[in-house]
């Protein structure tokens, strides 16, 4: 039976987002193939939550996009990170870190 992808923490859907977008500008589809991949399908963000997320960070200006062309010549939004979408994304993963070393500070067995 195939396992269930894990439901995603409050404020993560930002982060990864601005890590795939750190690697290289991509379309919504992109964003969401490349997590899926890169967790081996452990994570993935709904259609819907992805594109709140990328509209609400380019209102925020830490998420630029422009009108393109995708891998299968189709016309497609393509985001790219800015540079204050950089240190928002820097900022985030020192908080995340911190998060989880607590998290398994108490998880771990003493």
């Amino acid at each position: 039976m195939p396992r269930q992808a894990l439901g995603l923490l409050q404020g993560t859907v930002d982060v990864l987002i601005l890590k795939t977008l750190s690697r290289k500008p991509l379309h919504g589809y992109g964003i969401s193939e490349f997590i899926g991949q890169q967790t081996g399908g452990e994570l993935s963000i709904e259609d819907a939550a992805l594109y709140q997320a990328l509209h609400r960070l380019e209102r925020k200006g830490l998420v630029d996009s422009e009108w393109g062309v995708s891998e299968s010549n189709r016309r497609a939004r393509i985001y790219s990170i800015t540079s204050d979408g950089r240190k928002q994304l820097r900022s985030e993963v020192v908080e995340l870190r911190r998060y989880m070393a607590a998290l398994f500070r108490v998880l771990e067995p003493a």
